[in-house]
């Protein structure tokens, strides 16, 4: 069975998670910055270089690790493991409300560019209207930013 190794950014500023949508396919949904491993990149390395990608912050930290999960993914007659690394990431930059930014190299091996749409969701509000799939560790955030 084949096995995939994804990670996740929780980009935080106070209260508020950034999230995009895709510009050009709306049932995408609300996502939050992520990606596939590249072989030989270590989960903390993949989720800098992915989060960076997506939405063009250059300057990004890694305050914590939040936890790892696996499941079942079937996709185009193939089943395998996916095991999924979350990470809670902030900027010290200053970050504008909302912004557009095109993904040159999906890691899905869609053909690029894919412009994303990003914009700050407060916590409570992120829960509600993000699919599981990509919440699935956002409980952990509250505690996180408590450090």
């Amino acid at each position: 069975m084949r096995k995939v190794e994804k990670v996740y950014a929780y980009i935080t500023s106070e209260d508020q998670l950034l999230v995009f949508k895709h510009v050009n396919f709306h049932e995408a949904g609300i996502q939050v910055p992520g990606g596939t491993l590249d072989a030989g990149e270590t989960p903390k390395a993949a989720v800098l270089r992915e989060a960076g990608e997506e939405t063009g912050l250059r300057d990004l930290v890694v305050e914590k690790y939040l936890g790892r999960d696996e499941c079942i993914e079937s996709r185009s007659n193939q089943t395998g493991i996916m095991v999924r690394y979350f990470f809670h990431l902030t900027c010290p930059s200053e970050v504008p409300e909302t912004w557009q930014h095109h993904e040159h190299h999906p890691s899905d091996g869609s053909p690029g560019p894919i412009l994303f749409e990003f914009y700050w969701l407060p916590l409570a509000e992120a829960a509600k209207v993000m699919d599981n799939y990509f919440s699935v560790m956002l409980d952990r955030l509250p505690g996180a930013m408590s450090r």
